[in-house]
Formats: structure tokens, sequence, C-alpha cells
């Protein structure tokens, strides 16, 4: 029996720099976007004193752009929506930042509290409502950066997508 470990072996892989990938300068894959929406979310000093809030239009302000990506921070007083969309040839994920936010898709209705994040592919339709009494803020990123958001008719009223949807979560 062979009594010695991998790392005896291989020796440990922090020493040896050249098998380590260099940190990417931008992100570039889902998991890196992602990764990127949670420390944008975590880092409020970036991002917290920049919230405005408008009772007559949603506020948005961009954040950050980079090699074909827009960083947006939105802001959402009770009552306010997006009207149900797409975003065109973009991906995206997203996150709440405060407060609650409702997502309406095909497959449900879901609340969506405070570090809940998303993930979408062009062609996802869906509506995002403010149906809390506290005013929300989220964070958007999509790839490649925003240039469009077709506008889609509603399918049915609210309360009948409602009534077919699965309990928010």
């Amino acid at each position: 029996m062979n009594s010695d470990s991998d790392l005896q072996i291989a020796g440990d892989i922090l020493e040896v720099p050249h098998l380590l990938r260099a940190p990417r300068e931008h992100p570039s894959t889902v998991a890196e976007f992602a990764g990127l929406v949670r420390s944008i979310a975590a880092d409020r000093g970036a991002w917290e004193h920049l919230v405005r809030y408008d009772a007559t239009t949603r506020w948005y302000h961009r954040l950050r752009t980079g090699p074909g990506y827009d960083v947006w921070l939105l802001s959402w007083v009770p009552g306010q929506g997006s009207g149900r969309h797409d975003h065109g040839p973009s991906s995206g994920v997203w996150t709440v930042l405060e407060g609650t936010l409702t997502e309406r898709t095909e497959r449900g209705t879901h609340a969506l509290g405070a570090g809940t994040q998303r993930v979408f592919a062009p062609g996802h339709v869906h509506e995002v409502v403010n149906d809390a009494v506290e005013p929300a803020v989220s964070l958007h990123v999509y790839h490649p950066g925003l240039t469009t958001m077709p506008m889609h008719s509603p399918q049915c009223p609210a309360a009948a997508l409602d009534a077919d949807a699965a309990p928010a979560r």
C-alpha cells in the first residue's frame, strides 16, 4: 500500500503560481456575472448614496460598464412596475438589494426579498412590480449591454395570472 498523499506527490498547488488562473478583470460567464452582482450588492458604500426615489417614474442609474456589459441600479416606490417586457438579445443577472419586488412570468408570480438573485436568457419575458408598502432597490447586469427593452401586451389581467400562479416564494 502506498502511503503518499496526492499533496506529497504533486505538491501544494498554491506554491505553483503558474498553474493558477489569473483573475479576470471583467466577468465573462454567468457565474462570474452572478459573482459581480453579489460583490456590488455587498459593497453598500458603492451604491447606497446614489439611490434616489421618484414618485413619477422608476429611477435608474448606470453604475458601471465593462466590455459588453452594463450594471444598473434601480429604485421602485410602492406601485411602480416595469411593464411586461424582455431584454432583446441581452442576458442578465439581477438581485433585490432592499425591500421586496414581485416578478411575474408565464411560470408564476414570486415575491423576491433582499438578497434574492435571478438569472435570465435573451427573450425572457417578465414584469417586475413593487407590490409592497416600502420602497425597493435592485441591481441589474445585462450582457451584452441593454440596448432594447421590447414591451409586451399583458397576457391577462394580473388577478387571473395570480390565480394560476404557484405560491409566492
